[in-house]
């Protein structure tokens, strides 16, 4: 079985190679890349899948503002080892950092990403399209979806990184360990 849980310090290795090989090395040249560069995650919100103590699976969330006024949360990167693609392990993620980053409280999240694959999970671009990022980005790829409502509804202007740049404890009630088929 696979297992669904917090990220550790000792998984960033791994989840650096298993970004690496789903992505490739020209991944860190991206503009979402540089809204996280040299932050941490939102507290809470760094998943990991993990299967016989192989990770396997990751997404996490950063703060950001989407447009002046607005937290948000960025979303990125997910990824799930190429050999279990297919087999809902992405979905198995999204919806639990998403169920996450509600119980937190957060508002919204952004991203870019595949809009047909995304869609499924409530994101649009409709409610991004007032929003830039602050580089080169694909519009048609520039997704939204409100975790409170109205969250994003009319923001405009240019995402920018917001957010702490340590970790604080998550609060209690908030295991992420669940087992995914």
């Amino acid at each position: 079985m696979i297992e669904i849980r917090d990220e550790r310090p000792s998984d960033v290795s791994a989840r650096e190679q298993l970004l690496d090989t789903c992505f490739g090395p020209a991944r860190v040249l991206k503009t979402s890349e540089r809204l996280r560069e040299g932050r941490m995650p939102a507290n809470c919100l760094s998943l990991t899948a993990e299967l016989s103590g192989r990770v396997v699976g990751t997404v996490r969330l950063w703060h950001v503002q989407a447009g002046p006024g607005r937290p948000a949360l960025l979303l990125g990167p997910l990824a799930v080892d190429p050999s279990l693609q297919g087999h809902g392990l992405g979905s198995t993620l999204m919806w639990a950092s998403i169920g996450r980053a509600r119980a937190l409280g957060h508002g919204a999240i952004v991203l870019i990403g595949d809009a047909p694959y995304y869609a499924r999970f409530g994101f649009s671009g409709d409610l991004v399209a007032g929003l830039a990022m602050p580089g080169p980005f694909e519009r048609a790829r520039f997704l939204g979806v409100n975790l409170r409502k109205g969250a994003l509804d009319g923001a405009t202007g240019i995402l920018s990184a917001s957010g702490i740049l340590e970790e604080a404890a998550c609060p209690e009630g908030l295991d992420a360990r669940r087992q995914a088929a």
